[in-house]
Parts: C-alpha cells; structure tokens; sequence
C-alpha cells in the first residue's frame, strides 16, 4: 500500500476494519488501522464537541487507543505493543517485533475547532529496525503509508521550517537564518513531518526530545519518501 489520499468521509468508516485478517501484509494494516482510528477520532469531535477541551481530549485519546487495541489483539496477537495511551510491558524489550503507537498525536489541536494538524500514528519494530509506518491526519483526509510514499516536490526558492506551535527550538531558528528560511508552526509531530513530506514545508526541526511514539511512524513514512532522517546532532 503506498500514499493514500482519500476523502474525509472514508475516515468515517470503521467497518472496513472488519476485511482486515491476520494473514494481511503488515503495511497494509498498519494503513488500515491508522486510518480507521483516524476515523474514530472524527466521530468522538462530532459527538463531544470542543465545549470541554479536556474531556475532548480525554474521550480522543481513549477511544483511538481502544479500537487500536483491540485491533492489534485480534490481527497481531503475537507481537507486543508499545502506546502512549497504555503501560508500558517490559517484556516488548524481549520482543523481535514490536507495534509503536500514538492513538492521538497533538491533542491539543485535536480539541480546537478548525485545526487539522493532528494525526494517528501506527509503526512496526521488526529486530531492531523500523519496518512499518503510517500516519493518518484525517483532518486532511489522507493517510501517509509504507512502503512506498511519493516524495515531495522540488522546494521553492524559500525554503519554510516547520517547528512546534508552543515549543520552538530555538536551534530552528538559527537553522531558518543560516538559510534565509521561514518558520512555519504546527502541531502534532505527524504533520510536521507529514507537511514536509506533502510538500508543504521543507524542513523538520526539532530539540525538545521525543518518545518512540512520537517519532517512529512519522520517520518511517519520511524515509520512504526519499527524505533524511536523524537526530539534531546528526
């Protein structure tokens, strides 16, 4: 399965969930998976409303860790699974393939009207080595997937640096005037990277540190898009 690019409606589906079997290839649901909680989270905005941004939050994240759960039990249940949303076992550490997820990657923009820089992330370890990755931004209608992602267009002649909305590095701006680059704040880690993959912003830069959640399935799509990836130090 390469990039997907589908309607927001087709977010709104979770029943496709139940065409997925274990015998599927791991790309395909991990596209699946990303997308149908993508699809969950829709429907809990419209249902809770943004009048509670915390009980928003609170219902978002649950309710994407739920169905990806559950999901992950019934398709994988013999690989171990580390989420933001769920204790952590040791015993993945043990493990040769491992499912990294963020059911709800930028709840805070997940919670303001309007924005649609949040995303679902859903990444597979496999001996050490990321071999999996999708992310859904369903506010966009589109999910990003291994194993194959388009790359993005040449960039412009300014060059735009994506950073955090509340927490700019201030190693990013040093990277935008050594380049004569602009900053471009947004969100969730998911659609930073997902931005620049799209084309919408050239580079990622970021020093705050990240769990493995936050990182993994945006780094895997980013490398099959052609892009580099790596720590700020290189």
């Amino acid at each position: 399965m390469t990039q997907i690019r589908q309607p927001t409606d087709s977010f709104d589906d979770t029943n496709s969930l139940d065409d997925l079997a274990p015998q599927d290839d791991d790309h395909a649901v991990a596209a699946a998976l990303a997308t149908a909680a993508g699809g969950r989270l829709l429907e809990i905005r419209a249902e809770v409303g943004f009048g509670d941004a915390a009980a928003l939050r609170s219902a978002g994240d649950a309710g994407a860790q739920s169905l990806l759960a559950s999901q992950l039990a019934r398709l994988r249940p013999d690989d171990a699974v580390l989420s933001e949303e769920a204790r952590d076992d040791p015993a993945r550490l043990d493990r040769s393939r491992v499912w990294i997820i963020d059911p709800l990657d930028g709840t805070r923009e997940f919670s303001e009207d309007g924005r649609s820089d949040w995303a679902v992330h859903v990444a597979l370890w496999v001996e050490g080595e990321l071999a999996v990755g999708a992310v859904a931004l369903p506010g966009r209608g589109l999910t990003l997937a291994t194993p194959a992602v388009e790359a993005p267009p040449p960039a412009p002649d300014q060059l735009r640096v994506v950073v955090s909305r509340t927490r700019p590095p201030a190693e990013a701006s040093a990277v935008a005037a050594a380049l004569d680059a602009i900053l471009v704040p947004l969100g969730s880690a998911g659609a930073k990277v997902s931005a620049v993959v799209l084309g919408d912003a050239d580079v990622y830069v970021h020093s705050g540190g990240q769990y493995e959640w936050d990182s993994a399935a945006p780094v895997a799509v980013a490398r099959a898009a052609g892009l580099h990836t790596s720590r700020i130090d290189g």
